[in-house]
């Protein structure tokens, strides 16, 4: 099974991989693939910059400068250092607010980080239920935002 999970997501990947090609820092966003799929626990940081990217919300290569914006836009908790490791609730806060998508009732009127995970789970982009305070890898994260993409098509 895992195997069969590692050429799921190889697929997905290389499916996504044109969405990030038609921007001009293609070649960065490659590299930063490529580093996220060798992480095994993402930082606050790192998941700000990429998934922002991704989102079209802001492009940029510093990851700070990412954090610092998703936690002004109160995408990510101000109580987070952009250096802890990511847990899967709060990437699915930054997740649902970044892609804009729209919630249940309870998600609407908390827009808190449990929500966003149940929310997230709902819409099978979080598949097998986890525990919502896991930490989050590159692999995952990129899975994710994949399964975003995917829906928005």
């Amino acid at each position: 099974m895992p195997n069969l999970n590692k050429y799921f997501f190889l697929i997905l990947f290389l499916a996504s991989v044109p969405l990030f090609a038609q921007s001009p820092r293609s070649r960065s966003t490659a590299a930063e693939i490529e580093i996220l799929l060798d992480t095994k626990t993402v930082t606050y940081a790192q998941a700000a910059r990429f998934v922002l990217e991704a989102a079209n919300a802001l492009a940029t290569d510093n990851r700070e400068e990412a954090f610092n914006y998703a936690v002004q836009k109160d995408w990510l908790p101000k109580k987070l250092s952009s250096n802890d490791s990511a847990q899967l609730n709060y990437i699915s806060l930054l997740l649902m607010r970044s892609f804009n998508i729209k919630g249940g009732i309870m998600y609407t009127l908390t827009k808190s980080p449990h929500y966003a995970y149940r929310e997230l789970l709902y819409l099978n982009v979080i598949q097998n239920r986890s525990d919502p305070s896991v930490f989050v890898s590159g692999e995952q994260l990129l899975y994710y935002i994949s399964r975003i993409l995917a829906m928005e098509n």
